[in-house]
């Protein structure tokens, strides 16, 4: 009988232990609304946040940026439009696109994305 507790007892703190594990990946993984500037061409896609004035290197995994901002019609690349989007913070790597920025902004979900850019949010 004194193994069978054991055993109970070590896949009770295993289950506990990959709870654990699963529950603090998804405090980091939450999705969280962003509202800032977001530029592209060929070479650099880039948010800049208006609450703090950080700038992020974007990656658009929602494939709706992307496509809404180049249905906008720009003469040319790289012209910013206010966009509202649900996306994940994490940090940019070292090497590759996007390095020289610290942090990449991974865009779940497009909200709004507009020409106009409201002098009272983002200056």
């Amino acid at each position: 009988m004194g193994t069978r507790y054991i055993k109970v007892l070590v896949l009770l703190l295993v289950v506990i232990a990959v709870y654990a594990c699963n529950n603090n990946n998804d405090k980091n993984n939450q999705l969280v609304v962003y509202k800032g500037l977001y530029s592209a061409g060929p070479e650099i896609k880039s948010f800049k946040d208006c609450d703090s004035g950080q700038e992020f290197w974007a990656v658009d995994s929602s494939a709706k940026l992307e496509l809404q901002y180049s249905q906008l019609n720009f003469e040319k690349p790289y012209e910013p439009v206010y966009v509202e989007v649900e996306g994940i913070k994490s940090k940019s790597g070292k090497i590759g696109m996007g390095s020289e920025f610290d942090s990449t902004i991974v865009v779940k979900k497009v909200i709004k994305i507009t020409k106009e850019i409201p002098q009272d949010v983002c200056n």
